[in-house]
């Protein structure tokens, strides 16, 4: 079931707790990106990590491969990702998916932006882009 795969995930996957994930980000000097993984809606709804690319789950692993043609650079940039979703649950599955092709550096929060917002971290308003 999805709960044994998360735990699975977990036993891989660098977890950081959100206490570090915020130092982290603090003392970043433009060698991590954090990753926020939730669906735009819900960017929109509750914001989103200050200055976090947006990668949405379902596209991941073709934005990771760097022969697909949905290839972004962020992820072939060698730098530092740390993954998040609403609760850790997602991003635990997202860090041992690009773990598992090739990627090292990766890490998620635990307890993913809840735990984030609930600590205090910075975060930004995401807007929707206007209609054409």
């Amino acid at each position: 079931n999805a709960k044994d795969l998360v735990a699975a995930a977990e036993t891989e996957v660098e977890t950081l707790s959100v206490a570090d994930a915020i130092a982290r980000h603090a003392r970043d000097d433009g060698g991590t990106v954090f990753v926020d993984l939730r669906d735009i809606r819900e960017l929109w709804r509750d914001g989103k990590v200050s200055g976090a690319f947006h990668a949405p789950r379902g596209m991941l692993e073709f934005w990771v491969d760097p022969e697909s043609e949905y290839h972004r650079d962020v992820f072939s940039s060698g730098k530092a990702l740390v993954f998040y979703c609403r609760g850790g649950q997602r991003s635990a599955l997202a860090a041992k998916a690009v773990q598992d092709m090739g990627l090292s550096g990766v890490a998620h929060i635990g307890g993913g932006f809840t735990a984030w917002t609930d600590a205090g971290g910075p975060t930004e308003e995401v807007k929707p882009k206007p209609r054409r």
